[in-house]
């Protein structure tokens, strides 16, 4: 028989627990880089952020040193990051731009010079007043805490109004969508640059399948290696983005250099001339090919705050001269070669083409490798929207992993299969990039109207009035144009695109409203009449501890009323007695990386309500900030300390176990509650059972939750009373048989 733990055993056996658990006793303060960066800016004195006597004496030192002390600061490691992180979906544009042109206008021979140096004016006039203009100049300097984005704007801007969650919703859903055909577009047109190769070009004759086979196997490496993290060789991609602009740069100039008479195409009279002209074969469509040279513009503001607004601003003229180059060198091999006979049959791709077979040989290389890192970029920022999405109660709570020491680097099991399926489904519908086109950038125009409505509305309410006018006529106008464009190829490949954007927004309406519901249908009680049942369960030694620490995660906003949820739970079939029950909720702040947390123990020292804040940027780890809450609340005298004999996964000593339950409602069939309403809930409950607990997002799933599930009661209508029918006695005398 084994004998009791004696004190001092006790003692030692708790403190070995400490060499087998990675859980410590306190939780200590891990701060992310960009965190850190902005509590010492905080912390310094705006005015003079090193005092009178180190302040530089030079105009140009003093300049500097504003610079590096705000928000543009600048270093040329975090430059030679944003690269690899901003530039790589822009940066792959080239591959394929060019060439859908030319399949609009009905091939090469029909690409003269007008239609070349009108092409090419579009897309350098679209460049500078979308990407650098409106986005770089304007919407960057829009942020919320640093941090751009759809869902960081929104966030700024919800106290404004109510109507606001419409454009964050489509443009978020819309910017998801985009997610799914990037990947495909990118690394197919980047692979096809094999049949461009001498050498194995009679391969791809025989095999025609076979670039799609490659592409397959990349995509399958790429999204395979997310649970892995990318820290690594995150750290090479922006090195491999630089040389791949230079390459852009060089390759453009050299045929640029064959023809300068393309640069008459800085004019942008000729662009609007042919986009109205007999010449134009596309009509209005072709403002949806001029639209694919900005597809990674979005990202330039949704990345902000991971790269820094200034590192931004040095890297994008040296892009934007690379991508100009290159746009312009393609155009001036397009008109030498417009009666190539070697192209009558075919339709080239200006990009390769352009170039001597020995250096398509490196082209095929770095173009794939740039395909590669513009996917990874376009997962990483899918995996953040989606958990932007959840703090904001408009998708499922679902698992989230931190794979690398990067907090900022997010992995969703979930998101990153169905991302994956969705991405190979893409590959095997379309073919090939050509297909691809016709239904890539639709989703992205949807995208960029709803953040320019966005934008124009926090301008009007900084009380830039003019600002706000002209900027909400002027983009909006040109982005509705090449919406419009794009519809134009909607039959072509466009609607599978409107399909998965209007998926993702259901999910995003349906969870909100349903989350609107259980709250209105959630009651209260005042903590004096709650209080005496739950001091009497308390004190009953009669009925065993279910756990020494009860922990009800709610999204419950109440701190001075007592949810009934919980209260009946806790008395609901046997007595659920603790030493302390806690009601735990997490809310998302509008700033990106705010921790703050609430307490009230209506005048106990067993029943805690608890509300933590948490920045829009940042994991829900409730364990982790339990464990702080509780010790602060020991310290202060509020908990008193819960002395555990025997040793447990935590090891701490001050603080007993743990069992944390969540509550899921269930939709009864004599609810009173309209069909929208109806389908709504049940479309929520479907999606939660289909993506798992919210335990995994709380981050609670190893601690062995418990789920409850509770009637949802909304306005229950009384059923109509059912009628008795009385049994005849049964007849028991024999003789009656």
């Amino acid at each position: 028989m084994s004998q009791p733990l004696s004190a001092a055993g006790a003692a030692r056996a708790m403190a070995s627990t400490n060499d087998y658990t990675s859980q410590s006793a306190a939780v200590h303060t891990v701060l992310t880089r960009e965190e850190r960066e902005e509590m010492l800016k905080q912390q310094a004195d705006p005015q003079d952020p090193e005092g009178p006597d180190k302040r530089p004496k030079r105009p140009i030192s003093r300049w500097w040193q504003r610079l590096q002390s705000g928000p543009d600061k600048f270093s040329a490691a975090m430059a030679l990051v944003a690269l690899g992180v901003v530039y790589g979906d822009i940066g792959t544009s080239p591959l394929y731009v060019a060439q859908t042109f030319l399949s609009g206008q009905g091939g090469l021979a029909n690409a003269n010079y007008d239609a070349v140096t009108g092409m090419l004016s579009l897309v350098f006039w679209t460049i500078t007043l979308i990407t650098t203009i409106e986005y770089v100049l304007i919407c960057m300097r829009v942020d919320n805490k640093g941090e751009g984005g759809i869902f960081a704007l929104y966030s700024l801007l919800r106290k404004y109004g109510a109507w606001l969650v419409v454009p964050a919703m489509i443009g978020g859903s819309a910017f998801l969508a985009d997610s799914v055909l990037t990947p495909a577009m990118s690394i197919s047109s980047a692979v096809e640059g094999l049949k461009t190769l001498p050498a194995i070009e009679h391969v791809f004759e025989e095999n025609t399948n076979l670039t799609v086979m490659i592409t397959i196997i990349i995509l399958l490496g790429v999204f395979a290696v997310q649970s892995r993290g990318t820290e690594r060789i995150g750290k090479v991609f922006g090195s491999v983005v630089l040389v791949w602009f230079a390459f852009l740069a060089v390759t453009g100039f050299v045929n640029l250099t064959q023809n300068w008479s393309v640069l008459a195409a800085l004019n942008p009279i000729r662009g609007v001339e042919f986009l109205f002209s007999g010449d134009n074969k596309a009509g209005l469509a072709l403002m949806g090919t001029i639209f694919l040279s900005i597809t990674g513009a979005e990202a330039l503001y949704s990345d902000m705050g991971h790269v820094g607004r200034g590192n931004i601003y040095f890297t994008w003229p040296i892009v934007n001269i690379a991508l100009v180059l290159c746009y312009f060198g393609q155009g001036a091999w397009m008109i030498n070669n417009q009666h190539n006979p070697k192209y009558a049959e075919t339709l080239p791709n200006p990009f390769f083409a352009m170039m001597t077979p020995n250096v398509r040989y490196v082209a095929v290389v770095l173009s794939v490798m740039a395909g590669i890192i513009a996917s990874q970029a376009l997962i990483s920022g899918a995996f953040t929207i989606v958990s932007e999405a959840t703090g904001l109660n408009w998708m499922p709570h679902m698992q989230v992993r931190y794979p690398a020491r990067t907090r900022g680097q997010l992995y969703i099991p979930t998101v990153n299969f169905v991302l994956g399926a969705a991405t190979i489904v893409v590959l095997l519908l379309f073919k090939d990039s050509e297909h691809i086109a016709a239904a890539y950038g639709l989703a992205l125009t949807i995208t960029m109207i709803m953040t320019s409505i966005l934008v124009t509305f926090y301008l009007w309410h900084s009380h830039k009035r003019v600002g706000a006018v002209l900027f909400g006529i002027l983009f909006p106008t040109i982005m509705v144009l090449f919406f419009l464009s794009s519809m134009a190829k909607f039959l072509h490949g466009g609607w599978f695109t409107f399909l998965i954007t209007v998926g993702i927004l259901i999910v995003m309406y349906t969870w909100n409203e349903g989350t609107k519901l259980e709250s209105q249908q959630r009651r209260h009680m005042r903590s004096e009449d709650a209080i005496p049942a739950l001091c009497r369960l308390h004190g009953d030694d009669t009925i065993p501890l279910y756990a020494d620490n009860i922990v009800y995660l709610t999204s419950d906003k109440e701190m001075k009323r007592v949810d009934t949820d919980i209260f009946f739970s806790i008395f609901a079939d046997q007595p659920k007695r603790a030493r302390a029950w806690w009601g735990v909720s997490v809310e998302t702040a509008d700033e990106p990386f705010t921790r703050e947390y609430s307490v009230e123990n209506f005048g106990t020292d067993y029943l805690f309500r608890v509300r933590i804040r948490l920045g829009f940027k940042l994991p829900q780890s409730v364990p982790a900030y339990l464990h702080q809450i509780m010790h602060d609340l020991i310290k202060s005298g509020d908990l008193p300390i819960q002395t555990t004999r025997y040793p447990k996964v935590d090891a701490d000593p001050d603080v007993g176990p743990i069992k944390y339950v969540l509550i899921h409602k269930a939709l009864m069939p004599e609810s009173k509650i309209s069909s929208r309403g109806a389908w709504a809930l049940r479309t929520k409950y479907t999606i939660r059972h289909a993506v798992g607990s919210p335990a995994q997002w709380f981050g609670v799933a190893p601690y062995n939750p418990c789920t409850e599930v509770q009637p949802l009661f909304l306005n229950t209508t009384q059923p109509p009373r059912l009628k008795r029918i009385y049994l005849q006695p049964k007849n028991t005398n024999p003789k009656n048989k």
